[in-house]
């Protein structure tokens, strides 16, 4: 006995991935977490905008003003997540020495540039001053969402390492925040370069091993898929609960004196007369009180 299942894997990770969004939405606007992260909430509806986009909107229009569309959501989506970089490294590192947040941008600045420069090709000056603008804004997209990977990694290994001292711990919404978006890019340039190594070194001779290929990239982003619901879900949960409040100090304990003896204030109406006395010469718990000269007090 065979079942008709109709959805796919493909329509299955995307209705999650949606509706892992509009939760995610939901905690972050419910909790009040968006004046804490304004650009990872912007993040996210875009995100959630270009999957609904995805949706309702491929085979309805024309390819290139589809492309156009896609472009332009991609490069802007690529600088967001930018500012998402420097949201949560602000918000993590923002008690430490301005000396100390200057090198370690210079770190991971330098450590993006080194990937940028080495990790895909990039055409000739000439060929970029004469292509259109439509191709200049699509590598300008790809090479920010690389860079975005790059400094998200390096910027959630900075706060594993050295968040506890700097005040964003474990428990803090800055370092949860950073460690998903280390894990979403980590698993996003794994696959990226794993199918690009296939891609580079596989020769398919017939259909069917077209078709394996194929079928292997559409596991592999499956898989890519997989690894950013589970993200999502942390996100979800972390950011629902709420962090532990700081513990008020304890109210200080009276004094003793003479033994076990507390010294307790007596009512202004009822001191005894040597303590007004002690009061009057200015020898209150041992602290001069200032005194006019001998002829105003007579």
């Amino acid at each position: 006995m065979h079942f008709n299942f109709p959805f796919t894997a493909l329509s299955i990770l995307w209705t999650l991935t949606f509706a892992a969004h509009l939760v995610l939405l939901v905690v972050l606007l419910g909790r009040d977490r968006v004046r804490q992260f304004p650009w990872f909430t912007a993040n996210i509806v875009l995100v959630a905008l270009r999957l609904l986009t995805s949706r309702l909107l491929f085979g309805r229009l024309p390819q290139m003003t589809l492309a156009e569309i896609f472009v332009i959501m991609a490069a802007v989506g690529a600088f967001v997540s930018l500012m998402v970089v420097i949201e949560v490294a602000r918000r993590a590192f923002g008690g430490v020495p301005r000396a100390s947040w200057i090198l370690g941008a210079l770190v991971l600045m330098a450590a993006g540039a080194a990937v940028l420069r080495y990790w895909g090709a990039w055409p000739p000056w000439a060929t970029l001053r004469s292509a259109p603008p439509l191709q200049m804004v699509q590598l300008i997209a790809q090479k920010g969402m690389l860079l975005a990977d790059v400094e998200n990694i390096g910027v959630g290994l900075l706060i594993a390492l050295f968040g506890r001292r700097a005040g964003a711990g474990f428990k803090s919404k800055a370092q949860q925040v950073a460690i998903g978006l280390m894990t979403a890019s980590i698993s996003q340039l794994g696959i990226q370069a794993i199918w690009e190594r296939i891609a580079a070194t596989t020769v398919p001779h017939s259909q069917q091993e077209y078709e394996h290929v194929l079928g292997l990239r559409d596991k592999l982003f499956n898989t890519n898929n997989a690894v950013y619901i589970a993200v999502l879900i942390w996100w979800i949960v972390c950011l629902w609960i709420d962090p532990p409040k700081a513990q008020s100090e304890e109210e200080p304990v009276p004094e003793a004196i003479s033994g076990s003896v507390l010294k307790i204030p007596l009512p202004v109406a009822h001191r005894a007369a040597e303590e007004t006395a002690v009061v009057e010469d200015g020898a209150l718990h041992g602290r001069e009180l200032p005194r006019g000269r001998e002829e105003d007090r007579e």
